[in-house]
């Protein structure tokens, strides 16, 4: 009986800190929002659908991870910002704070890496937004039926959790 609710109290913890992550990684270009924010939902759906749908919901992490979930995707907007503090910060870093070569070098393949990865993923359109509009009420509806259908695909993969 202490087991699963450990368990449930660190996916818990894990969730909020990653939520926490996120939220500095809207104003810090080096810590990415969108992984923290999916690893906050699927520490979530493991432990308190409250707070899964709370996340998912969300006015402003919820489209993250609905549009990187359901298109692998992000808006124009997003990628010029995440690209504009990516390399304002990095250039300052390497300029003006860094002194040995193989960090700056570090912080330019770490730049470039991130650069491609978010230039490669989708932008987000209006057709996209539409559909999730018009879906995203169906799926608050449906509400615990999908969070048991996604728990079961967890269970399938091996890591299925309990909910509130």
């Amino acid at each position: 009986m202490a087991k699963p609710l450990l368990r449930k109290w660190l996916l818990v913890s894990v969730g909020i800190l990653s939520v926490g992550l996120a939220a500095a990684g809207v104003f810090l270009p080096l810590l990415p929002t969108t992984p923290f924010l999916l690893l906050a939902a699927a520490c979530f759906i493991r432990s308190s659908d409250r707070l899964y749908w709370w996340l998912t919901g969300h006015k402003w992490f919820g489209p993250y991870i609905r549009g990187y979930r359901e298109h692998k995707a992000i808006t124009t907007r997003a990628r010029v910002v995440a690209l504009l503090l990516l390399w304002a910060t990095l250039g300052y870093a390497a300029i003006a704070v860094v002194n040995a070569l193989a960090v700056r070098v570090l912080l330019s393949v770490v730049g470039v890496g991130v650069t491609l990865h978010l230039v490669r993923l989708k932008t987000l359109t209006p057709e996209m937004l539409s559909l999730e509009r018009s879906t995203g009420g169906i799926e608050r509806r449906r509400g615990q039926a999908e969070v048991s259908s996604d728990r079961e695909s967890a269970a399938s993969a091996g890591c299925a959790g309990r909910g509130d």
